[in-house]
Parts: structure tokens; sequence; C-alpha cells
């Protein structure tokens, strides 16, 4: 098993590049019998989710789709402000659009409810989100609960494959979780 130091803690690799793949095919999979027919947006939340955008929209390459990526943050400092502050903004038209939101990790759901709102206030048909990593025992959202998971975990620090450690070790392979 690989681990990892960052910032004065200890990782262990939780998901090998190997487990990684498969949850994204699985994914791909849930996504492409639901959308083969259609030609749905893919709206990527930056920074963390752009590794699994990457290999879902790969694993979906006989997909007619669209892709786009926008930028938010809900925090000042280390506190949320329970507002979300588009810094890139969405850049696509989204009326009578079907658009999945690709997220890295989903847990009080706050982004992802603020997100849906927001699609749906532009006149999108459909919105639904697929995440690499869902947290179901933190969700404060139930309208945020995503519709393609590649892996439920519980309340964990987890970095590597696009999530970070304060703008740190986004580029891992694989998923570490901290050791207590």
């Amino acid at each position: 098993m690989r681990s990892i130091d960052e910032q004065g803690y200890r990782f262990e690799e939780w998901l090998t590049p190997a487990q990684i793949a498969a949850d994204v095919q699985q994914v791909a999979k849930q996504i492409h019998a639901d959308y083969k027919e259609k030609e749905p947006l893919f709206v990527v939340v930056l920074n963390g989710a752009f590794v699994f955008a990457a290999d879902l929209l790969r694993a979906l390459n006989d997909l007619r789709c669209e892709v786009t990526f926008i930028r938010v943050s809900s925090y000042w400092g280390m506190s949320s402000t329970g507002k979300l502050e588009f810094i890139v903004p969405l850049q696509q038209v989204v009326d009578n659009r079907d658009v999945i939101i690709v997220e890295d990790i989903v847990d009080s759901g706050m982004t992802i409810h603020q997100l849906k709102a927001h699609m749906r206030a532009h006149g999108a048909s459909s919105v639904r989100v697929a995440t690499m990593l869902f947290k179901p025992n933190k969700l404060e959202y139930d309208d945020a609960r995503p519709d393609y998971v590649g892996r439920e975990l519980s309340d964990e620090f987890v970095v590597g494959y696009g999530l970070d450690f304060d703008g740190f070790v986004r580029n891992l392979d694989a998923i570490y979780k901290v050791k207590e």
C-alpha cells in the first residue's frame, strides 16, 4: 500500500488507479444508458473535477456531447459564506439543454444545490450530477444527491486524483485517505 506525507499528515492509498478506472467506467456506462439518444452538456466544476471529467469524457467517446467549465467558490478563508460566487462563470447557454454537472466530491451538497438552481433558472430542461466521490452522511441538501457516483465514503479527508490539500497533490494518480 502506497502512502504519502503532505503538510505534516500521512495519507494511505485508498483507491488505486485501477479501482478509479473501474468506477469511472461504471459511471460512464450509466450516463451512456441514460443519454445515448441525447446530446448532454457537461458542466465541469473546476478545479477539483478536471481529472475525473477528463477520464469520464474519454470513457463516453461514442456519446455526442458538449463540455464547458465553471469555477465557483463558497468559502472565505476556512468558513462557508453560504453563497456561491462564480469565479469563472458559465459560458454556454443551457436553455432547453440536458445538463450534467461534473464534480469531484459531494459532501454537504451546498454547491450542487445552488448550481442546480442556477441551471434551472437559466432554462435547463434537466440537471443531473456525476461525482467521483460522495459522502452521503454529510449531505444537507436532499436535491443535491448525485445521480451518478463513482464511490461513496464516510467523513475521511481524501486527496489525489483532482482532490487537493491547499492546492497541492491534485496530480496523484490514486486517491489517498488521511491516516488516523
